[in-house]
């Protein structure tokens, strides 16, 4: 199949999922075009049968901001007509999918649109009453949609009132290949309990929780945190170590494309957002054998089991969440069974092949419809 791909180039679940798609995709064989701002960060190296298209909006007098919607779908027809493409897959709702329902009218229903739905298109964006009808528009109207939990999905059905079928096709990971546990000896002091918090740094990921949980843990035992990532709660945080006296053990590392060797070297993974609708950061947590501490919302009790591969605690509970962590990093023993059995969840039930199978079919569905 020769297959679009339109997604963010971000760090974040749905970039990240896009472009992991596509390589799983080229690596089968099929011909992926990737269509993005900019190259996205997992698409690394030079590999067979996968094509990068930088999206541009060209500035016009006429125009306040550039037309990047615009911009998008005639990227995508003109991609679309000279590669002869069979799909075009859009990651998020909007402006990728409305894009891609454009670029169809402009190249023919030969062009069949999948879309997925990866949360905030629907949960923030799409019920934003300015958006709500495009994005209804683009769920009606998509030749397939799916999306990355059961949660988004009932989500979507209880925002939008659709009446059409929705796939759940989860996220996935793929095995560690490299283990790189010395990173500790300059990380952390003999001992030391590592905590990692993976995210935007927006405000649904709660990420002064995090600093909170943080302060009571160091309070009665040595610990370092690691903070990846960057966004704009990120200056608060940096000021909350400083003003509180524990800035020296806490690591803002920026955005990083190694996140292997940051988690290689974690004891725990800290998630107290608002909500997710899947939790892809955690599930890589969880496949370099690093237990969760998470907020039970959305989507996360799909993807690890709370008293199993982590603890799952009620939003806003710092006290909970402290006294979780505290559980796992004072038992070497609870830790390693939790880390062993999240491990095998994460690499068995969010295996790679069997998911990439689902869109493989779904896209089979859809062009023979």
């Amino acid at each position: 199949m020769r297959i679009g791909i339109s997604c963010y180039s971000t760090f974040g679940g749905s970039g990240v999922v896009a472009t992991e798609v596509g390589k799983a995709l080229a690596a089968r064989g099929h011909e992926v075009h990737l269509l993005s701002p900019t190259v996205p960060p997992r698409l690394l190296g030079f590999e067979d049968r996968i094509f990068f298209h930088e999206v541009t909006a060209s500035p016009y007098p006429l125009f306040e901001a550039a037309p990047f919607s615009i911009a998008l779908a005639s990227k995508m027809a003109d991609v679309a007509q000279h590669h002869n493409l069979e799909i075009m897959h859009a990651h998020y709702a909007i402006p990728h999918a409305s894009a891609a329902l454009l670029a169809r009218m402009a190249v023919g229903d030969q062009l069949k649109v999948v879309t997925t739905l990866h949360g905030t298109d629907i949960t923030v964006v799409g019920a934003d009453p300015s958006y709500l009808p495009m994005v209804k528009l683009a769920i009606r109207a998509s030749d397939g949609v799916t999306a990355v939990s059961e949660y988004l999905r009932e989500e979507t059905y209880r925002t939008f009132q659709v009446q059409r079928p929705i796939e759940v096709i989860p996220n996935f990971v793929e095995p560690p290949t490299t283990e790189r546990p010395e990173c500790r000896q300059w990380l952390a002091p003999e001992g030391a309990a590592v905590l990692t918090h993976i995210s935007n740094f927006r405000p649904v990921k709660n990420v002064m929780d995090v600093m909170r949980v943080f302060e009571r843990v160091r309070q009665q035992i040595p610990a370092r945190l690691v903070m990846v990532g960057d966004g704009p709660d990120r200056v608060e945080a940096e000021n909350y170590a400083r003003a509180h006296g524990f800035a020296d053990e806490v690591r803002f590392t920026g955005k990083q494309l190694d996140i292997s060797s940051v988690l290689d070297c974690s004891d725990v993974f800290l998630l107290p957002s608002a909500t997710e609708s899947f939790g892809l950061a955690a599930l890589e947590a969880m496949a370099h054998r690093v237990p969760v501490v998470a907020t039970r919302v959305g989507g996360l009790p799909e993807v690890f089991r709370d008293g199993v591969d982590g603890f799952l605690c009620p939003l806003g509970d710092v006290e909970a969440m402290t006294q979780a962590s505290l559980k796992l990093l004072k038992d070497p023993v609870l830790r390693a069974a939790f880390g062993e059995s999240a491990r095998t969840r994460a690499l068995t039930t969010f295996a790679e092949g069997p998911i990439v199978d689902q869109y493989e079919a779904l896209y089979r569905r859809v062009l023979g419809a």
